[in-house]
């Protein structure tokens, strides 16, 4: 569970990181990835829409992105704002599927958010 530190919560932040963050698109989510003050705690957000699937199914999504993004903070990314947002094949994804997309739109931004340690486990 991420703490709430590492949430976001307020509509305007989702609104500026979805505007203004670098787009990461995969195959069964689109991250948005922005910068901040480096030292600071990485903050994750989560739009899962109906067009995922029944409530049951967007909550299973919702959990298995929260449980990677936890993956993140523990090794260690900070400095950065991200909204994961999942498309709707994300409802017949792999747990490992998911992860390995969050992980590497983390990865692929590595040089703007120093998110450096991801790189090391080789996702």
């Amino acid at each position: 569970m991420l703490a709430k530190a590492n949430r976001i919560t307020s509509a305007d932040d989702y609104r500026v990181i979805v505007r203004r963050g670098a787009k990461v698109a995969g195959a069964h989510t689109v991250s948005y990835v922005r910068s901040r003050e480096s030292g600071t705690d990485a903050r994750f957000g989560f739009i899962v829409s109906k067009k995922v699937g029944t409530a049951v199914r967007r909550n299973l999504v919702r959990r298995r992105l929260k449980a990677a993004c936890h993956e993140a903070v523990v090794d260690g990314v900070r400095g950065v704002d991200v909204v994961v947002r999942a498309l709707p094949g994300a409802a017949d994804a792999s747990w490992p599927a998911l992860r390995a997309e969050v992980l590497d739109a983390l990865r692929r931004r590595a040089p703007r958010t120093g998110a450096t340690t991801l790189a090391s486990r080789g996702v």
